[in-house]
Parts: C-alpha cells; sequence; structure tokens
C-alpha cells in the first residue's frame, strides 16, 4: 500500500471512543428530498445507500431543521412537533452493510428562512439583511425572547436523542454559514444585551450551551460534532481570533470533532476557493485548521477544495487536520471515496457548467448539484453533460426571487 493511501486509510479513534473507518467523509449537502410533511423519503434513503456502497467513512446529513415551522427549504427534513424515532429508522437503516457511519446535522435557519415559507422568522435581534437583493427573499426576523432561546436548545436537544434512537450513528451541529447558532455568535445579528449577548462570551453561549445539552441526551459514547466558520469574512463579523477561541472552548467541552468552514449568505466564502496559492494547496481552509489545532487536540475535519489524493494526503501528513470533507464531487462521483481508498488515479471532478454572470453562477452550482442528487436519488446516472439553461429552469431561477429561496449553505 502507498503511503498516500495508507494515510487516507488510516481509521481515527473519537474522544468518544468511535472509530471512523478512515479519513475520507461526505460533508453535509442540502439534498431537498423530504415529503410534503418534512419528512425523509424513499429516495433519500437510496441516495445515502449510495454514498454508502461508494466507500465514505461517514456521511453528514443535509441540514435537518428542528423546528417544522422554521424552515430553510420546503423539502427539509424537518423534527416533527411530536417525534417518533421509527419515522427516520429507514434512513438510518441505509447504510447497513457498510462501513459507512451516518451523522445527522441538525439546523435551526434563524433569519435565513425565506419570505415564502415564514412572514417573520426570528433571530438573536432583529437585523435584517443588508444586502437589498437578498432582503427581497428574506423577512426581517423579530428577536427572541428568553423563554424561546431555552425552546430552541430543548428542540435540538430532544432531536439529538430522536435521531440517536433511531439508529444515526452521529450528531452535528450546524453552527456555520449564517444559520442561528451562527447568528448568536455574530456581533453583526447579536445585539443582545442580555445573558445571550452583549460580549463575546455572552454570544457564544448559546451554541456552548447547546453542545451541553446535547451531550446530556445521547450519553458520552456517541460522536458529536461541530460544523464551525472559521470567520464570517465580513467587517465587523465573527472573526478569526473569536472563532479560535471557540475552539478553544469546543475542545474542552469534550467535543469529539469539528468541521471548519466559513462565510454566511452575504458573503459565501464556503462556496469560492479564494486566492490562487488556496487553490494550489486544494484546502480553502488549511491555514486556519493550522491555527485551530494550536489551540485544541479536537480531531479537525476541513471540507472545501480537495481534489487529489496526494493533495488529501500532504494535508493530513501536515498535521493541521484529521478528516478530508467532500462535498459536491461525492455527487458528480458517488463512488470517490473508493476509488481514492484503492488508489485509483481519480480527481474530484468540479463539473458544473459556469454563465459568465456571477449571481446567476452561484445559484447554478446550487442546483446544478441538486438535481445530480435527485437523480442518483431515482435510480438514475449522473447528467455530466447537463447545462446552465436547462438546470436553471428546471430549478426554477428564472427570476430573482425564485431564486434566493433557493439559497442555502
Amino acid at each position: 500500500m502507498s503511503a498516500v493511501r495508507e494515510l487516507l486509510s488510516e481509521p481515527l479513534k473519537l474522544r468518544c471512543g468511535a472509530v471512523l473507518p478512515h479519513r475520507i467523509a461526505k460533508s453535509a449537502l442540502s439534498e431537498q428530498l423530504g415529503d410534503r410533511r418534512n419528512r425523509p423519503t424513499p429516495e433519500l434513503a437510496e441516495l445515502y445507500r449510495t454514498w454508502a456502497v461508494g466507500g465514505a467513512g461517514v456521511l453528514v446529513t443535509g441540514n435537518v431543521m428542528v423546528d417544522p415551522t422554521a424552515l430553510g427549504e420546503p423539502r427539509n427534513v424537518a423534527l416533527p412537533a411530536t417525534p417518533d424515532p421509527a419515522e427516520f429508522r429507514g434512513w438510518a437503516r441505509s447504510v447497513d452493510g457498510t462501513d459507512a457511519q451516518l451523522w445527522v446535522q441538525l439546523n435551526h435557519p434563524g433569519r435565513q428562512s425565506p419570505r415564502f415559507l415564514s412572514r417573520q422568522p426570528v433571530a438573536p435581534s432583529a437585523v435584517p439583511f443588508g444586502d437589498r437583493g437578498i432582503r427581497t427573499a428574506f423577512a426581517a426576523p423579530r428577536a427572541l425572547t428568553g423563554d424561546e432561546i431555552e425552546a430552541i436548545i430543548e428542540r435540538f436537544a430532544l432531536a439529538a436523542r430522536v435521531f440517536v434512537d433511531a439508529g444515526f450513528s452521529g450528531i452535528q451541529l450546524h453552527g456555520a454559514h449564517g444559520y442561528l447558532i451562527s447568528q448568536f455568535l455574530s456581533p453583526l445579528t447579536n445585539l443582545r444585551t442580555d445573558e445571550w449577548g452583549g460580549d463575546a462570551s455572552r454570544r457564544r453561549r448559546f451554541l456552548l450551551e447547546l453542545v451541553r445539552r446535547v451531550r446530556a441526551e445521547i450519553g458520552d459514547d456517541v460522536p458529536l460534532s461541530v460544523k464551525l466558520n472559521s470567520a464570517d469574512f465580513q467587517r465587523g463579523g465573527f472573526d478569526e481570533g473569536e472563532s479560535l477561541e471557540v475552539v478553544r472552548l469546543l475542545g474542552e467541552s469534550g467535543l469529539d470533532l469539528l468541521e471548519i468552514s466559513g462565510g454566511t449568505y452575504e458573503k459565501a466564502a464556503m462556496m469560492g476557493a479564494g486566492r490562487a496559492s488556496t487553490r494550489r494547496r486544494e484546502a480553502y481552509f488549511l491555514d486556519y485548521a493550522a491555527k485551530a489545532r494550536e489551540v485544541s487536540d479536537v480531531a479537525l475535519m476541513v471540507t472545501g477544495g480537495f481534489a487529489t489524493a496526494a493533495g488529501m494526503a500532504e494535508a493530513l501528513r501536515s498535521g493541521a487536520l484529521d478528516v478530508i470533507g467532500l462535498g459536491r464531487p461525492m455527487t458528480v462521483d458517488v463512488g470517490l471515496p473508493g476509488r481514492l481508498l484503492a488508489g485509483d488515479e481519480v480527481e474530484a471532478e468540479r463539473l458544473c457548467p459556469k454563465t459568465g454572470i456571477r449571481l446567476a453562477d452561484s445559484l447554478l452550482e446550487i442546483q446544478w448539484h441538486t438535481q445530480q442528487m435527485h437523480r442518483v436519488a431515482a435510480g438514475k446516472p449522473v447528467d455530466r453533460r447537463r447545462g446552465p439553461l436547462r438546470t436553471l429552469v428546471q430549478g426554477g431561477l428564472a427570476d430573482p426571487l425564485n431564486a434566493f429561496r433557493r439559497v442555502r449553505g
């Protein structure tokens, strides 16, 4: 076995005692495959069965909303008001017979619930989007009361318990990309002066309390992960210094795995490759991961930019991270992890077409990959030649308002 294959194939033991079979994981992608009641569909289970057979060691689901009245998209899976683990058991069993672990990503959109789903979403503070175009799609939020914040924390804890009881192997809390946890962390969106805001320490209380309460529900032997922004990349927002302090505290809380990302709807760093030097090294957030390693020994996962087995192995060899996250490339090649682990000469492909129009291409990037997931879920092959016009028309992205309805992180 080559040195590259050895690095990628090495198991990883987490703090809780769970062992990841190797170092390649599928990061969360919003599938939009819930039914009209926001329950998982057979197609969703088929998608994850296909990915599990494809060789990923960990599969992190797309954002599952903890409140059925607070959705980021109309076809999000959501925890019902009175949940029954049996409703999610078929999805959990989709990975049976493989080495893959299926972790559910829990989320609340906060102010990032589109206007057609919520006329007045909730948030830490009543801060609307600054971007005029985005404001056409998202109504101004109202500030949560203290009791409502406590109720949301309870919903996260309940959801974690339900999904573990259903058979999911782990839990991830989505604390990035401008959703509710991220909104609490940012001084731009959290203007509170009570125990949930006012300074950096109180702004991060919501996340730390979520970690504490979820851990109490799922026990010490179930993997618990957080997806965290390295920064919001907005002036005056959640910056790298504050983020690294959150990393330190999460490490002290007993977290098992921290996934690093960055950006929000208004500044979507998670969607672009950034500087040329970053593209050459493949990983978008490798510099930040190295800094995070200095403040905590929690296992680190970096998603974004990886293309080759050699680049992945070099990132692991550097010691800055422990797990390679793959997202959109796995909608193009569902068996990519297995092929990389086998030593095949393959690369993570990026086939999404471009129009040359920045806004259209941002929306096209999302819809092209979503439509590929829907094909796989229906038992169809990936349509590698799907063009931009067909993608935009099928996605209902002909007008700006409908386009923003489908934006997500």
